[in-house]
């Protein structure tokens, strides 16, 4: 019979291999709740056997441990930075060198491998585990950040095949765009600033002290390149070729070219199919392949004198500062946000770039009147990226943030740890009045049809909306004399807002816009608590025992709900019809549902898109939003976009139709 220390160890291959043919094949072989009840079932063993710890079990993915404060420890091999060009002369006079040393006449392979606009990493393997993880620091020694990069799915915890005894690996941590674009509209959704750009994020995600959080960035990391004695590989394009076979996340970008003419080449093609990529980069690095030249060529104090980084330039103009604005978001944070002489850049108008906070400010020390030097920040979002020393605004109007709320005058607060400045008057304060009501019409909210954020002005520059609960009270024949109102768009208006009220208590809870309660976590927050009188009196502590719910998310529901003034909102809205209590289930999870993944598109005839996604998630389905390897089911009705019909007939994905869909319920 099988020891509890065999099943362990049998749980934990099994979950790493899982693992492997999920994140870095993408070919995943079971489905996610399989793969949840297996990894379940080893977190409950290891529970029962602390003797059996290891700390590169599957279950160490999930986070947990809280790191406060980073040691910094020395590289065994230096982590040197590259040499950069942006030309191809450059390039040619880089090989010229190189032959000067080799020989005019040796034969030279180049590697070309995109440069990821991510966070340097050295990952150490012993016995083909995971040792250590360091960041790359100064060069010579780094911070340790072990427990938080055991949570990045594409890094292996245990690799395969025949590998080195002992070694080092390098690579990249990034944030590919659908992620950061993701968090950033949780952010949105919660009145939060945003984040500026993938690689800030992922370093300051692998810098956070409780792994938990780590864990839920959608981080993914590259390797490209061995470090050690006497590894069993010749080159650096078959160290790669070796690294994807022992378990690891390798590009298959990567080419092997015998030219700098065939070097340009790669580099022409890839400027143009970058801006294709699920991610950034910002250039090519080049390496010379054979590592005996290398070794020969050998390194400068700073970089090697083997491998060079060709940098694409971010197109980048000059103009003028003219003001800064502040904007109020729904939350009271502050933006500064630069009026600019209009300027085109990558074929748009840019009049107006984020400043982001007031620290931004004082590091460029600006001045009205500079000129100052504009890029798109991962070619989306304008900054101001310089000042030109030699066109300076007068120094009488250097900018200083501002101590008082533009819209209602209070006095702005700072919070420790935070970079933004905080209006705190929210329950009087338009700007965020209008916010929270916008929010609360949201599609992922209440999706109230009909109305939307400039008509939401319009009522509340009219006297007829100043909470969300005076919706409710709104009458068809106040809304008809204003401007743009017709009889069949306000009586569309008043349906959808009747309509809002059969929308469920997580919906609800989202709505209600409570600090860094997003979709997510209100969902859990209405599954475990039922309604809101038991969300009303749960404690801090009833709270933070609820699945990720952390010490900021439960003190920020417990200070909204202490507000006299949303306890009397949320009467209001009790009184009008609205559910504030979780819907009991008569039927269980339907196996066929059970830890699938669906997308649903189109318009259905006996469904609305709303009552035909609850019902999946009933029934104990997943809904995601894009088709991908990874996608189960796709629900398929009239209108379905022709894109991704055909992106999931390529992968081989099951498309229902309505009536298969009810074929599967039954």
């Amino acid at each position: 019979m099988e020891s509890v220390e065999e099943k362990i160890r049998s749980l934990r291959d099994v979950l790493h291999e899982h693992n492997y043919r999920y994140y870095i094949e993408d070919k995943p072989t079971v489905s996610d709740f399989e793969f949840d009840q297996l990894l379940k079932e080893l977190q409950q063993l290891e529970l029962d056997h602390p003797e059996c710890f290891d700390p590169n079990s599957p279950t160490q993915r999930v986070g947990g441990g809280v790191t406060k404060n980073f040691d910094t420890l020395p590289h065994r091999f230096p982590m040197y930075s590259l040499s950069n060009t942006y030309s191809k002369e450059e390039l040619e006079q880089w090989e010229e060198r190189i032959k000067k040393v080799l020989g005019e006449e040796a034969a030279i392979a180049y590697t070309c491998e995109l440069k990821f606009d991510g966070v340097s990493i050295s990952l150490t393997y012993e016995n083909g585990e995971l040792l250590q993880a360091l960041t790359r620091g100064d060069g010579t020694q780094g911070d340790a950040i072990t427990t938080n990069v055991k949570t990045i799915k594409t890094i292996p915890l245990k690799l395969k095949g025949n590998y080195p005894p002992f070694f080092e690996i390098r690579g990249e941590i990034i944030l590919p765009w659908e992620g950061f674009h993701q968090m950033n509209a949780e952010r949105e959704a919660l009145g939060e600033p945003l984040y500026m750009n993938p690689r800030n994020t992922a370093s300051g995600s692998l810098k956070l002290q409780d792994s938990n959080l780590v864990a839920q960035r959608p981080l993914h990391c590259f390797l490209y390149a061995l470090a050690g004695n006497q590894l069993p590989v010749r080159s650096q394009f078959e160290a790669l070729e070796k690294a994807r076979s022992w378990g690891f996340k390798v590009p298959d970008s990567a080419k092997l070219v015998k030219s700098i003419d065939e070097v340009f080449k790669y580099i022409q093609y890839w400027e143009e199919a970058r801006k294709k990529l699920p991610y950034e980069i910002d250039g090519i690095v080049i390496k010379v392949n054979s590592f005996n030249q290398q070794e020969e060529l050998g390194f400068t104090a700073k970089a090697p004198r083997w491998a060079m980084a060709y940098k694409y330039q971010a197109e980048q103009v000059s103009t003028t500062l003219k003001d800064i604005s502040y904007q109020v978001g729904r939350t009271g944070a502050i933006t500064p946000v630069a009026q600019l002489e209009p300027v085109v850049i990558s074929g748009t108008t840019v009049k107006r770039a984020s400043l982001h906070n007031a620290d931004q400010i004082e590091k460029l020390d600006l001045r009205l009147g500079d000129t100052v030097y504009v890029e798109k920040g991962g070619e989306i979002i304008p900054k101001i990226v310089g000042v030109n020393p030699q066109k300076r605004g007068v120094l009488e109007n250097k900018v200083t943030f501002i101590s008082n709320c533009p819209e209602c005058g209070s006095l702005l607060e700072r919070e420790p740890g935070e970079a933004q400045h905080y209006c705190k008057n929210e329950t009087e304060c338009p700007p965020q009045k209008i916010g929270k009501i916008q929010h609360f019409i949201g599609r992922k909210a209440m999706d109230i049809e009909g109305l939307g954020g400039e008509t939401v002005v319009l009522l509340f520059q009219q006297g007829l909306l100043n909470s969300v609960s005076d919706l409710y009270r709104l009458k068809k024949e106040q809304i008809l004399p204003l401007e743009r109102m017709a009889d069949k768009s306000v009586s569309n208006l008043i349906e959808g807002i009747e309509k809002s009220k059969e929308k469920p208590f997580s919906k609800v809870l989202f709505g209600l816009g409570i600090r860094f309660v997003g979709e997510t976590v209100a969902k859990k927050l209405s599954k475990k608590f039922k309604s809101i009188q038991a969300l009303q009196q749960a404690s801090l502590e009833d709270l933070i025992q609820t699945d990720d719910i952390g010490e900021r998310i439960a003190e920020s529901v417990v200070t909204y709900f202490a507000n006299p003034q949303n306890q009397a909102m949320i009467k209001q809205l009790q009184s009008y019809g609205l559910r504030f209590e979780e819907e009991v289930l008569e039927h269980e999870y339907h196996p066929a549902f059970e830890g699938k993944r669906f997308v649903v598109s189109g318009v259905f005839q006996n469904y609305s898109r709303e009552a035909l996604k609850n019902e999946i998630e009933q029934l104990g389905g997943t809904l995601v939003s894009g088709v991908t390897a990874k996608t189960d089911y796709v629900i398929a009705g009239e209108g379905m976009g022709p894109s991704k019909k055909e992106k999931a007939e390529s992968l081989g994905l099951t498309v229902l139709s309505e009536e298969a869909y009810e074929k599967l319920k039954s």
